[in-house]
């Protein structure tokens, strides 16, 4: 299992996604669980792409095999459903390893942590990033008739 946002979709996501389902072996099934709007507003920003379309597109990125959203209300509910053997963490996502495990255990889930170490660098490799790119530049009229 991995779990994310996954607002503007980058090189960086697909990275994560790729290398999370190796941690799984050759016959891994990966399943993506996204936060909800409430969640990534509430944690991070407001959301630019919908929690529906932004579930939508992750279902058909090659190494999705499943995905789902996340729980309102509690982020355990949905690993309870799907009872995952490992949870990849990505290099920037806050969470303590140890704590979560142990969070796991005491709700009677058996499954590993792991955080992925590897980023992929590239001049654009957070959402954050981009947000920031498309709102420093300048458009003429036109960029947007046909829009």
């Amino acid at each position: 299992m991995a779990t994310g946002t996954f607002d503007i979709i980058h090189p960086g996501h697909i990275f994560f996604l790729e290398e999370a389902k190796k941690l799984g072996g050759k016959n891994a099934k990966l399943v993506v669980v996204l936060a909800r709007d409430s969640t990534v507003r509430a944690k991070k920003r407001i959301p630019i792409i919908s929690e529906k379309q932004r579930l939508e597109v992750v279902k058909m990125l090659k190494p999705v095999d499943e995905a789902h959203l996340g729980s309102e209300t509690d982020m355990f509910e949905i690993v309870h459903k799907i009872d995952p053997d490992i949870i990849a963490i990505g290099p920037d996502q806050d969470f303590n390893i140890k704590e979560l495990e142990k969070e796991l255990r005491k709700r009677g889930l058996k499954c590993e942590v792991k955080r992925i170490k590897k980023y992929k660098k590239a001049p654009l490799d957070s959402t954050c990033k981009i947000i920031k790119k498309i709102k420093n530049m300048k458009f003429d009229d036109k960029t947007f008739k046909n829009c």
